[in-house]
């Protein structure tokens, strides 16, 4: 389909919410989280993911047999959502599903900088996004950062990509190259949305993604000590921060943990907040915001049931089950108890 002609939400919602109650539960995550790689992949199988294990068996074992599985369903599941979408709503979702082409290029820089295989870069790979197939293989084959960014030159990464390059050299540390590819992913995300009160509820859950990414960003910056610029993290769109709040509340913990539980967010990052101020877990205030973020557009849409929310709400939803699983595998095999695992997941 295209953004041509009229839209049809209430057929898209109405197929999303008949996939979502397929999606894992808790109780699935604690099961899964007792076995073993190849349970794991055989649990599989007899669900969802079926098709996919069972195409990929053959060539694939283990905990990569079940990364290569996940990757595939995640894309297929998002592919049909674009085909049954129509008009603005496709323009809308379509903008969304962007975000694994940045996704895509941040894993491609990363395994350029440390010289990874290409297929231990390939199998975290998600193809969902606007990059066919050319594009992806050529990023694979690309040997050195600046031949990425060349693949990408006629893309949206590739202007900002250049610019952070020198800075790069300079540093030899990948974020200013992470972060331009997530400032140009969000900036055209966010621009001209407009439209209807529907659409003006999804760009406030738009916004409230962007707030979560500078809070944690600033969060990891006032935890870290580190002499970097907090502005270089900063990321355009929210209402949260303005870039010379984040540079100063970033160099204080207690008064940037103070900000966010007296904003909008409050609420629902709150026992978040408490747990960072108790035992100092970063990575459960993460989890904790990713648990927020799937709340919160779970309740905007309660408030608009036939519009773009649902259907982004589903999106974030799959992509948390696909995580989770993925964290479980990797657990596995690296060892870790059940326990161990099931504090790397995101339960809501």
């Amino acid at each position: 389909m295209s953004a041509a002609g009229s839209s049809n939400p209430e057929y898209v919602v109405a197929r999303v919410r008949a996939r979502r109650g397929s999606l894992y539960g808790d109780e699935e995550y604690r099961k899964l989280t007792r076995m073993g790689p190849a349970e794991i992949a055989r649990f599989m199988e007899e669900s969802t993911y079926g098709a996919e294990i069972n195409a990929l068996g053959s060539r694939h074992g283990g905990v990569d047999l079940i990364e290569y599985a996940l990757n595939r369903n995640l894309a297929e599941q998002f592919d049909a959502i674009l085909d049954w979408s129509e008009g603005s709503l496709y323009d809308l979702i379509a903008r969304y599903l962007r975000k694994f082409d940045a996704w895509n290029v941040k894993t491609v820089i990363r395994g350029a900088y440390t010289d990874a295989d290409q297929s231990a870069v390939e199998v975290d790979l998600i193809r969902a996004g606007e990059f066919d197939d050319r594009r992806i293989r050529r990023l694979l084959e690309a040997d050195s950062i600046d031949a990425v960014i060349e693949v990408l030159e006629d893309t949206i990464y590739g202007e900002p990509l250049r610019e952070a390059y020198a800075e790069y050299e300079e540093t030899d540390v990948l974020v200013p190259l992470e972060n331009a590819v997530d400032r140009a992913f969000y900036e055209r995300l966010l621009s001209g949305l407009g439209g209807d009160e529907p659409t003006r509820q999804y760009e406030t859950f738009l916004k409230a993604e962007v707030d979560f990414r500078n809070a944690t960003n600033a969060l990891r910056l006032a935890r870290s000590g580190a002499d970097i610029d907090p502005a270089a993290y900063f990321i355009e769109g929210g209402d949260l921060f303005t870039r010379s709040s984040l540079a100063r509340l970033a160099q204080n913990l207690d008064e940037l943990v103070e900000f966010i539980g007296d904003s909008q967010y409050g609420d629902e990052l709150g026992p978040a907040l408490r747990e960072l101020e108790e035992a100092d877990s970063l990575i459960a205030f993460e989890h904790a915001i990713d648990g927020a973020l799937l709340a919160y557009g779970d309740r905007l849409g309660t408030i608009h049931p036939v519009s773009v929310t649902p259907v982004i709400s589903y999106i974030l939803a799959k992509e948390r089950e696909t995580e989770n699983i993925r964290a479980i595998a990797r657990g596995k095999e690296a060892g870790l108890s059940p326990d161990e695992i099931e504090s790397e997941l995101v339960i809501t």
